[in-house]
């Protein structure tokens, strides 16, 4: 409730004059039946025409500014709960955006997904709710009771009777209510997974013919969240129901009494239509509170699940270093142990030194821990022990903007975005047409942009469908040299590149790159051949570091995998 609070204190001025428009409107209501009463038990006896016709305009006057306040004030409404919840969606995706990779893994992405969608939309749904008739309904509740204590005492307390019961039922609900709504948005978060599992693999599930298989995951956590969503509504709908009852109930208590008393002498018909008219207005009344009762039970469980988000500590805080490397590297590892799971170690004793401009290949089988190496280098996450520095830096004492805009990256599973060729390797760096078309004709990608319609212009599909393996990667390697980084970094992003191109690449990057170090995560001895140092890792740990010819003699596992693959030989 603190996160809501937060957000709609700049709109606090705006919403106390909507909810002084929607008082006024709200006064025009009750005002309606009480002149009606008057005009039958007062004016009517006498057969004042044009008195009548007075009140009768004055009643008229009454409904068009209740009409016109309910507009002006629902209006601000909107606006208020519109700007307050843009507000905080902004901040949610930027709190996202800096939370670190461990941190995004513990909400897990389909969670932070509905957290932006759904759960800022229930809170939307709440204020504009609160605005509209958080105002509005307990005015109509309470004043409709105030005013029928003015006209008829015993009247009254027949309907005050009818109050404790039905806020017993509402505490009830309440108690009950909001666990289940965070429970169901647990649910949604499940399905928003599977769904975006089914997009993300739509082609495998097609090739493979699993659409019934991927048709049944679905049903079952849809099904799933059917009831959650059915438990929490059925809880919820209990307040419909009693209200409907005690206030029944109590409007035929009414009647009978008040027919006692008119045919006594006691009152007058039209305080007992008027009185009904005012049973009407509270029974309305009492029904929007509970719609703001449900709504704001939703409301209350989103805006805890985002206050989780927002408050959050980023646990990647930057930490000052005065401490002196030992040689000068430009990039190194000095004994780094590491574990996604802080159980079994993902990396395990991993050291190595490079100067400015060397190139390292990093080669293992999958699930060596290769990927893992790039995210410590730029602190995805942090290391358990040891230190990684950069320029004789500690990286935990650099600042994320200034770490980041060291690299140019290729990550082995990195994506394209539905926009020009241009800007997807220029990515919002402003970087200038000549400078992309250099980039591309060093990742070997110049080539087949001059064939497309428009060349850099050329319009991509999402994930950039509309490109072949290879293509895609020679443009991602594109946006990777394009900044002219001081640390290039290529996670297996050759693998769909034949052999000539792949050297063709590893010749531009030598020549045109010289002052950049280099890390190549491949699968194929040839990509790395030729790199200075060479890290070969199995299952976290370092088995082999050296030159290409140093690992054919010393390294039993190396030596293996380019017999396999060049059959001893080498590829230039």
């Amino acid at each position: 409730m603190n996160v809501i609070l937060h957000y709609i204190r700049p709109y606090a001025l705006k919403m106390t004059g909507g909810m002084i428009v929607k008082f006024i409107g709200a006064i025009m209501d009750l005002l309606l039946p009480w002149f009606l009463a008057y005009i039958i038990d007062t004016i009517i006896p006498h057969k004042n025409v044009a008195e009548i016709f007075l009140w009768g305009g004055v009643m008229l006057l009454c409904s068009v500014l209740a009409w016109l306040t309910n507009i002006i004030a629902n209006r601000i409404a909107g606006w208020v709960s519109k700007c307050a919840v843009g507000n905080m969606r902004h901040d949610l995706f930027e709190k996202i955006s800096a939370l670190s990779c461990s941190q995004v893994d513990g909400f897990s992405i389909p969670s932070l997904i509905s957290r932006v969608t759904s759960d800022s939309y229930n809170i939307h749904s709440m204020i504009g709710m609160i605005q509209r008739m958080g105002i509005r309904a307990p005015i109509l509740l309470f004043g409709g009771i105030v005013v029928t204590l003015t006209l008829e005492p015993v009247l009254a307390l027949v309907l005050i009777a009818m109050m404790p019961p039905l806020a017993l039922v509402i505490v009830y609900v309440s108690r009950k209510g909001i666990p289940l709504y965070t429970n169901l948005q647990k649910g949604i978060d499940r399905m928003v997974q599977v769904v975006r599992e089914n997009i993300i693999g739509i082609r495998v599930i097609k090739a493979l013919s699993k659409t019934d298989y991927e048709k049944g995951r679905f049903e079952e956590v849809n099904r799933e969240v059917v009831k959650r969503e059915k438990k929490a509504g059925l809880t919820m709908a209990l307040t419909n129901p009693s209200m409907n009852f005690f206030l029944n109930l109590g409007l035929t208590l009414v009647i009978l009494v008040g027919a006692f008393r008119v045919n006594a002498g006691q009152s007058l018909p039209g305080k007992i239509i008027a009185f009904m008219s005012y049973f009407t207005i509270i029974l309305n009344a009492l029904l929007a509170i509970n719609r703001i009762f449900v709504m704001c039970s939703k409301g209350i469980a989103s805006a805890n699940r985002i206050g989780e988000v927002l408050n959050t500590t980023p646990d990647l805080a930057v930490q000052p270093d005065n401490s002196k490397p030992e040689d000068d590297a430009h990039v190194s590892f000095s004994h780094v142990h590491f574990s996604y799971s802080g159980t079994s170690e993902t990396l395990s004793d991993i050291s190595f030194s490079l100067r400015r401009g060397e190139t390292l290949g990093i080669i293992g089988a999958t699930g060596a821990g290769k990927t893992a190496v790039i995210n410590l280098l730029m602190r995805l996450y942090d290391a358990d022990s040891g230190e990684i520095r950069i320029g004789g830096e500690k990286i935990t004492a650099i600042p994320p903007e200034k770490l980041h805009t060291m690299f140019g990256i290729v990550f082995q599973h990195d994506v394209l975005f539905a926009d020009t060729v241009a800007e997807n390797i220029s990515f919002g760096r402003g970087i200038p047409p000549e400078r992309l078309e250099e980039a591309a004709r060093d990742a070997q990608a110049l080539e087949f942009i001059d064939e497309l319609p428009g060349r850099f212009d050329y319009e991509l599909a999402i994930k950039g469908s509309n490109l072949s393996g290879g293509q895609k990667q020679r443009l991602l390697i594109a946006r990777a040299l394009a900044g002219k980084p001081e640390i290039l970094v290529l996670d297996d992003s050759s693998s769909a590149l034949d052999y000539k191109t792949d050297a063709a690449l590893r010749k531009a990057i030598r020549e045109h790159y010289a002052g950049t170090t280099t890390i190549i995560i491949a699968q194929r001895v040839s990509s790395i051949l030729h790199a200075d140092h060479i890290l070969v890792l199995e299952e976290g740990r370092e088995i082999g570091y050296g030159t290409h010819e140093e690992l054919l003699q010393d390294c039993e596992s190396y030596r293996e995998i380019s017999k396999s693959q060049m059959g001893g030989g080498e590829i230039g």
